[in-house]
Order: C-alpha cells, then sequence, then structure tokens
C-alpha cells in the first residue's frame, strides 16, 4: 500500500483553524517573500479551482479569494509523527518505508490474514483512523509491489470515490498501458518523456515493444527499470530497502540566499555552514576526513559554479580544524570579482567516531576538549533552542545562521 496525506501542509494548517480543506481555499506560503514564492501546498479546495500544487502565489487568478498561511514546519512533523503512530497500531514499523513527510509505502502481505480482511477494507481502516482522529484526509494506492502501489496512488486513486485504487500486473496493463502523459508514472521525468518522444515512444505499451537494446544504448543501466516499469514489474521490496547499506556515507549542507553576496560575505556564510555542519557532526559521534565546496554565482551570471575537495589531515569533527579548511579552500576557487548565491557543503567519507584513524600529529588532549566543547553546546541548542547559543560572526549584518535556526527544510519552522 502506498498512503498519500492530500495537500498535507495546507489540510493541517485548516484543521487548526477548524475549517474544512475540501471546501476553504487556502495556500501555505511566506507571505514576507515576493509574489514569485512558491506555495508549498494548496489545499484541495483550490486545486479544485485548477490552481496548481506548488505555483507560485502570482500564478493563482485573481478573482479567487483564499487564505494564506505561513509555513509551520515543525506542526506538520508534529503531525506527521502522530500519523505514524496509526500506522504503528496495524503494522509493525519493519514493514513501513517512509517516503516522505506525508507519503509511505507498507508491506501489507502478512497483515491481511492475520485481521481477516482485504487490502482495500485494511487501507480503509488505517485511513479512517487518520481522519477521524486528525481530520486530515488521504488516498491509497494498492498493487501487488510497490511501483504498482505508487501509480496506482498517483493515477487511479484520485479518480476513485473512496480514494483507493488497485493495480495488478493485469489491470495495469489493460487500463494504463496506453496512459498519456508518461510524467504521470512514478520516475519518468520530462527529459525521460522528451527523449523518448524523439523515437515516437510515448506510452508504457511502447516502451514494452521498443527494442530492448535501443533503450539500453538511449539510457544505459536506466533501461532495465524503465523495461520493468512498462511491465508493471518492480523486484525491490521494502525488506531490500531497510536491509540496503549504502558503500559511502556523507553529510551535505545547502543554502540559496535570498541576495547576491560578495566574496567577504560569501566567506562568512561558508564559515557559519560549517561551523553548523561540525556541530551536526559531534551530535552524531561521526567524524570525516574530506571536505567539497560547491558555490554558484549570482544568476545574473552565465559562470560555471566554484567546485573543490579539501582533504583533511586525519578523520575530525573539530570546528577549529574544519573551518579554516573550507576558508582556505573558499579562497582557493573562488573568483573574488563576481557575487555569489548558492552555497553547499559536503562532508565526504563519514564515518563513526569510534573507528576514527588519529594521526601522528594529533593532540589527543586538544581533541578531546573540543570533542567536550561542542557537545556541551548541541546540548545547550537541545534544550534551550537552535539560537540560545551562537557565536560572534552569527551576528554580523550578512550572516544566515539564526534565521536558518528557525527554519526547517528552508522554511520557517512556526518556532521563534
Amino acid at each position: 500500500m502506498c498512503i498519500d496525506l492530500k495537500s498535507f501542509y495546507a489540510s493541517v494548517e485548516c484543521v487548526e483553524r477548524g475549517l474544512d480543506p475540501m471546501k476553504v481555499n487556502l495556500v501555505v506560503a511566506d507571505p514576507e517573500r515576493s509574489e514569485k514564492t512558491i506555495c508549498l501546498a494548496v489545499s484541495p479546495a483550490l486545486k479544485a479551482l485548477g490552481v496548481k500544487n506548488r505555483c507560485r502565489i502570482f500564478e493563482i487568478p485573481k478573482n479567487i479569494e483564499y487564505i494564506v498561511a505561513e509555513p509551520r514546519m515543525q506542526l506538520y512533523i508534529d503531525y506527521s509523527a502522530k500519523i505514524y503512530g496509526i500506522y504503528l497500531k496495524y503494522i509493525s514499523k519493519d514493514d513501513i518505508h517512509v517516503y516522505s513527510i506525508d507519503e509511505v509505502f507498507i508491506d501489507a502481505t502478512n497483515y491481511l490474514e492475520f485481521y481477516h480482511t482485504t487490502a482495500r477494507d485494511l487501507s480503509k481502516m488505517i485511513t479512517d483512523e487518520i481522519y477521524n482522529t486528525l481530520g486530515i484526509r488521504s488516498t491509497c494506492g494498492i498493487g501487488t509491489n510497490m511501483y504498482l502501489a505508487k501509480v496506482a496512488l498517483d493515477i487511479t486513486a484520485k479518480h476513485a470515490d473512496d480514494f483507493i485504487g488497485f493495480l495488478s500486473e493485469e489491470t495495469y496493463k489493460k487500463t494504463l498501458w496506453d496512459h498519456r502523459p508518461l510524467t504521470d508514472f512514478w520516475r519518468v521525468g520530462n527529459g525521460t518523456a522528451n527523449r523518448l518522444a524523439r523515437y515516437g515512444i510515448f506510452t508504457m505499451r511502447d516502451i514494452a515493444g521498443a527494442d530492448e537494446d535501443f533503450l539500453y544504448r538511449i539510457f544505459g543501466i536506466d533501461a532495465e527499470l524503465l523495461i520493468d516499469h512498462a511491465y508493471g514489474i518492480e523486484p525491490t521490496t521494502i525488506a531490500d530497502i531497510k536491509s540496503y547499506k549504502a558503500k559511502a556515507n556523507c553529510l551535505t549542507s545547502g543554502q540559496v540566499l535570498m541576495r547576491d553576496y560578495n566574496f567577504e560575505e560569501g566567506r562568512l556564510i561558508v564559515k557559519e555552514m560549517m561551523d553548523l555542519l561540525c556541530l551536526d557532526l559531534s551530535d552524531k559521534d561521526l567524524v570525516t576526513n574530506s571536505i567539497t565546496l560547491h558555490v554558484g554565482y549570482s544568476n545574473k551570471l552565465d559562470l560555471k559554479p566554484a567546485h573543490g575537495t579539501t582533504s583533511l589531515r586525519s578523520e575530525t569533527n573539530n570546528a577549529e580544524v574544519m573551518v579554516d579548511a573550507v576558508s582556505y579552500l573558499y579562497e582557493k576557487i573562488v573568483n573574488p570579482k563576481f557575487p555569489i548565491r548558492r552555497v553547499n557543503i559536503t562532508c565526504n567519507h563519514v564515518v563513526e567516531e569510534q573507528f576514527r584513524q588519529f594521526s601522528m600529529f594529533d593532540e589527543e588532549e586538544h581533541t578531546d576538549k573540543n570533542r567536550r566543547i561542542q557537545k556541551t553546546v548541541v546540548n545547550i541548542k537541545k534544550k534551550y533552542g537552535r539560537n540560545s547559543i551562537v557565536k560572534g560572526m552569527n551576528l554580523q549584518d550578512a550572516a544566515t545562521t539564526m534565521d536558518r535556526n528557525r527554519q526547517i527544510g528552508g522554511h520557517k519552522s512556526g518556532e521563534k
């Protein structure tokens, strides 16, 4: 089963106001930003009027009246956690894959006999409890594999009276093989659809009938996924996802600046971001031996971004070492003549601190002292708020850390 919470952010804001999202026009967007700001969600009532999800404020027709709700990301996370608690009343966490804040996959195979019910009835039990408990409506796709469940959700469920869709490999071929556009199908983006269109391939039936060697020449190994999905086949299971271990781990942070920053202001942003990443590493008991910096110039300039990687003397999460290293890298790769707009920092080859490799130049006493300081800072922030303790650089005019500390995922958390 694949369960999606309808217009989740907008529905939460409606519920909090005692309003019906199916009847009230509401958008979730930051009113402090310009009319070009993207709406994080629009209520089902607005969607029914033709307003697209993730549109920009200025794209909403002027003749439509609507409520603007400021994003409250922490509130949405709290609601999502409560809904996950409802899933756990019926299904083990081992059989739930959280796909996003408002969408989950559930392997219900072993629960149908236990509950003496059908997949449709079980999904209805779960979605009804979500609505009766929290007032949030949801849709559900049911399939004989994860791909078919997702397609049933995205294409079939929205047209069903009970907002539940079902697909098997047979019904998939019978009802959706000629469906257009291809981008309605999970994991088929505009780029893939456009490349297929150049060769006269517009439907899943066309893909299934195409020469496989030809598809592999165009898409490489990705053709395997495309061919499987054309037939409604998906070998990956939730158990496979749960058991997957990445060969390499990294920790990354990025931000798009609200205006063009000059070279010195950009250096400040890089130092702030690296400092926060060091605290994040410390909190997770992780260390790294390599940092990658990616800096994009102003949108007004058609310039290739600055990009570089620096290696550290040994694995560490020491802010003193890492801030100096990334500052030096910034000076080395960024052209001081051009304003910057985007910054991404990645800590590569991240490992658990207990497995770190010390170099002969490391001073164990100093390293241990720094570890205790960073852990103390992390604990203070957890207890009293992320802005309860800041550095002097965070108080400079161009600094963004304190504002970002009030955000979750780049949007206002709703907390002061």
